[in-house]
């Protein structure tokens, strides 16, 4: 038996360390990606919470305007909220009436008569939110029945 085919030469061994050199590269790079992504969506569960606020605005402007002309002030300081909230990449899931209902990015919570097609968006109850692009808090609504 001659020596060469008993053992790996160098380029088998090269060959090997390139393979482990790429693997740990692309593992590198997937754990970038990886933390990336966890600092992207980190702050989702304080935003939720301020969502909550924006929604308590949108109820007290609601109760204001039925007793009349609602100040200018409280408007600004709903917009402030909400601009540094987009600043920090969050959206508002624009809703259409008689839009098709999509599980993935509404939530229905009752039914009411309209004269939209049966299952079709009626009414938007709360609103629905994404962050950085991915729904954090679906809209909910109420569909035709």
């Amino acid at each position: 038996m001659s020596e060469s085919n008993s053992q790996p030469n160098c380029e088998e061994y090269l060959n090997g360390w390139k393979r482990a050199k790429a693997d740990l590269i692309n593992y590198q790079k997937d754990e970038v990606k990886r933390f990336e992504e966890v600092v992207k969506f980190s702050n989702s569960s304080i935003v939720r919470d301020i969502i909550n606020v924006l929604d308590s605005f949108d109820l007290a402007i609601a109760a204001l305007e039925k007793q009349g002309p609602v100040e200018k002030g409280i408007y600004m300081i709903r917009t402030q909220l909400e601009d540094a909230l987009k600043k920090h990449g969050l959206e508002r899931l624009i809703i259409s009436i008689g839009q098709a209902f999509d599980t993935n990015l509404h939530e229905s919570v009752g039914e009411i008569e309209s004269k939209n097609p049966a299952g079709a968006i009626a009414e938007e109850v709360a609103r629905g939110y994404l962050l950085n692009g991915r729904i954090i808090r679906p809209a909910r609504v109420k569909l035709s029945k």
